[in-house]
């Protein structure tokens, strides 16, 4: 089975984060198929998420039929990334020669044993069969008995049941289970081996002493970020194998050089889309819907000022394949967002936000993008409550919110915490009523982000 390698975006993901993982898992999986000689590739690319759809990506998945990328809690190594899967097993009431010719034919040291229904049983090994034999020749040398006895036995023990010397003792572990724990738990383990169990019971791997001794590292793609902060939690044990990224260049470090792509565009999904036709792979229809929808949000419909003639082109070819009005699909994509009124006021701030190191100081910076303003300020008093837990519960120096007003094209800004830095920054007096609007500031990135890091 080829290697899996993960494709994924930032923490608190948005529809950039999501879609350019989609697309591009999508992409590589071609370049990868192209590339085969066999037409076996040698990995296979799956596209991954940190946190929950937002709505408009899960409305253009589910519209595109397409399933939506897997949820990871982290890219440590886990225990399935070193198990031997689809163990060699056995029946309990077979006999110990039956399991010798199955240890030799597959040239493994433990077999499964199983109860009549399948379901994992036990262990037996060569060792516990190599114990049996010992035991019959220390019976010989103590002179307790003959050679023709010892003989005997031995011969006899070839028709023994497997249930009767199988070891029922054995360390259980989880295949998602992190690695590192599982080596301490396995080291003190009085066997060498330990089995894998799946919900129900059934034996779906075996990990050895031998299997830990070198820890592999996951292979991860990352795409829309480059920083450590918003990247997946284990990501410096992990192996990136390489960026896709329109943001500035952070702190991500890799042990081998990498391609390492970013430009100066709206969306990472308008490189994705270069990618595609750079190396000449047909983009489905459904694809291009879901990168268009990237792009169009990513640039607020294109108003942004983070967009770029290269953006606007993506656009124009995407539309053209998809077979939609950019500007309608755009608004369509927006509007499934839901209205803000029935919205959890944990997702209304935190959905779209991300941290930023400031000197030794954190803060976080958090967008909404809306096209119905007062119903989102007429519930600014709990928002403000929420961002203040925030501030408390994460030491953040401030937080800061931008709602966005798509149709307006500008932002109104609430911040909790030390205001005196995003005061000086803009030149404002944001306080703690009513916030600041910010008339055409529409990008976090390029307008409120970057002016803040470097101030």
């Amino acid at each position: 089975m080829p290697s899996p390698i993960i494709v994924v975006g930032h923490k608190n993901p948005d529809n950039d984060s999501i879609s350019a993982a989609v697309g591009y898992a999508y992409l590589k999986n071609r370049l990868a198929e192209r590339e085969a000689e066999d037409g076996k590739p040698s990995c296979v690319y799956v596209p991954a998420r940190l946190g929950p759809l937002p709505p408009e990506s899960a409305w253009v998945l589910g519209e595109s039929g397409i399933p939506a990328p897997e949820v990871i809690a982290h890219v440590h190594a886990r225990v399935m990334d070193v198990m031997t899967p689809d163990p060699i097993s056995i029946g309990h009431d077979a006999t110990l020669l039956e399991a010798g010719r199955l240890l030799r034919q597959h040239n493994v040291r433990a077999l499964v044993v199983t109860n009549d229904d399948g379901t994992y049983r036990g262990l037996i090994t060569t060792r516990m069969i190599a114990e049996r034999y010992i035991a019959a020749t220390d019976a010989l040398e103590e002179g307790g008995a003959n050679e023709m006895a010892v003989a005997g036995d031995l011969i006899a023990s070839l028709g023994q049941k497997v249930d009767d010397i199988t070891e029922t003792d054995v360390l259980v572990l989880d295949k998602d289970g992190l690695l590192k724990e599982a080596i301490e738990d396995l080291m003190a383990s009085a066997l060498r081996e330990a089995v894998v169990l799946d919900d129900d019971g059934f034996a779906i791997g075996i990990v050895t002493r031998s299997d830990v001794a070198v820890r592999p590292k996951r292979k991860v793609v990352l795409v829309d970020h480059n920083e450590t902060r918003q990247a997946a939690n284990g990501i410096e044990e992990a192996d990136v194998v390489e960026i896709v990224d329109h943001h500035r260049i952070a702190d991500v470090m890799t042990a081998n050089p990498i391609k390492f792509l970013n430009l100066p565009v709206g969306s990472t999904a308008t490189i994705v889309t270069m990618e595609f036709r750079r190396h000449g792979v047909e983009i489905p229809p459904e694809i291009a819907r879901v990168l268009l929808s990237a792009i169009m949000t990513d640039t607020v419909i294109l108003k942004s000022p983070t967009a770029t003639y290269v953006d606007r082109e993506q656009v124009d070819h995407l539309a053209a394949i998809a077979g939609v009005d950019p500007v309608e699909f755009g608004l369509a994509v927006f509007k499934c967002r839901g209205g803000e009124g029935d919205m959890k006021v944990e997702k209304l701030v935190g959905a779209d936000a991300k941290e930023f190191l400031i000197g030794d100081a954190v803060v976080l910076i958090a967008q909404h993008e809306t096209v119905d303003l007062p119903s989102v300020m007429e519930r600014e008093q709990e928002i403000r409550e929420h961002m203040r837990q925030l501030r408390d519960d994460h030491g953040y120096e401030f937080v800061l919110l931008m709602v966005t007003d798509i149709m307006a094209e500008g932002s109104q800004f609430l911040c909790e915490g030390n205001r005196r830095i995003v005061n000086r920054v803009f030149g404002i007096e944001c306080t703690g009523v009513g916030g600041t609007w910010m008339p055409g500031v529409l990008s976090r990135k390029k307008q409120v982000a970057a002016r803040i890091l470097g101030s």
